[in-house]
């Protein structure tokens, strides 16, 4: 039962991430509202490809780590993206880059998303686990 509310955890944060990163990706203006970037000109592009891959990468990823058997370690894919994103705003704080409620609320979504990824992980992938989500083969 753990296991499929974990991999329903996953797929809830997948579905957000995907609807994130596929808004940006036609609407790149949707980030300065989200993530307060301002986008003008050729950075437009950049912002569009750039912040649209991460989301999407990582809920695919996550996504096929939930579902296809034998696949957990792609949980790490997000688990490794977020938690550079989240050392790199550490290390912009430690610089005395200027924070606010918007920083701090990224890098307590960060952090817990890497809780989630590598913890959903650890505990998918022990073997009991395993055992539990096939049924008895005679």
């Amino acid at each position: 039962m753990v296991n499929w509310v974990l991999r329903g955890a996953i797929l809830l944060w997948a579905l957000f991430f995907v609807i994130v990163g596929v808004r940006g990706l036609f609407d790149p203006a949707s980030y300065t509202e989200t993530f307060g970037i301002l986008v003008e000109g050729p950075a437009t592009n950049t912002i569009r490809a750039d912040l649209s891959a991460f989301f999407l990468v990582a809920a695919g990823s996550a996504g096929i780590g939930a579902l296809v058997p034998g696949w957990l370690r792609a949980l790490l894919v997000p688990a490794a993206l977020y938690g550079t994103a989240l050392a790199g705003r550490l290390f912009g704080v430690a610089s005395g880059d200027t924070i606010n409620t918007g920083i701090i609320q990224a890098m307590i979504i960060e952090a817990l998303t890497v809780l989630l990824m590598v913890g959903s992980w650890w505990v998918l992938s022990r073997p009991e686990a395993a055992s539990l989500d096939q049924p008895d083969r005679l």
